[in-house]
């Protein structure tokens, strides 16, 4: 088993299924588009096992406490590492984490973006550690995202060549 997916199973997490939009949502792109050595990562909310919606929905500072909104950033992870796993392969491709871009549908006067999207970032660097782990990162808070999602994250890694 590759060190990432052994790591995963460690802490007893699981990756979940394709993303599942909500009926009636057409979603017409590539969740992850591989150019050289890179993977550009579309935005990926916090999705249940079966790849759908995972709620809580709404606010941070409103609907959601900080907490729940760094678990929802933690399952926007556990998301985009499936999407990577299907598009890659192998997790253990990624060579690098270079830039993550978290968004948080965030209440009037909510200014802790950076610890909600600490959920995503803690679990990147726990997973692969701080040298292929540690990225560029913005945290910002927007008037509303899509279906009333807590959390958006994108990214982009650097990724070596197939074994």
């Amino acid at each position: 088993m590759a060190k990432v997916e052994e790591r995963l199973t460690k802490l007893g997490l699981k990756l979940p299924g394709p993303v599942k939009g909500p009926p009636g949502v057409v979603l017409p792109f590539q969740f992850v588009r591989i150019l050289g050595p890179r993977a550009f990562i579309s935005g990926h909310a916090p999705t249940s096992d079966d790849g759908s919606i995972a709620g809580p929905l709404g606010k941070v500072g409103r609907d959601l406490t900080v907490d729940e909104a760094y678990q929802a950033a933690r399952l926007t992870a556990l998301a985009m590492l499936g999407s990577l796993r299907r598009a890659l392969g192998d997790l253990d491709r990624v060579a690098a984490w270079t830039r993550v871009f978290g968004m948080v549908n965030s209440a009037p006067g909510f200014t802790s973006q950076p610890s909600v999207i600490n959920g995503f970032s803690d679990l990147i660097l726990e997973l692969y550690g701080p040298e292929i782990g540690e990225h560029a990162r913005t945290a910002v808070g927007m008037a509303a995202l899509p279906l009333n999602l807590p959390v958006v994250v994108a990214a982009e890694v650097e990724i070596a060549e197939a074994a």
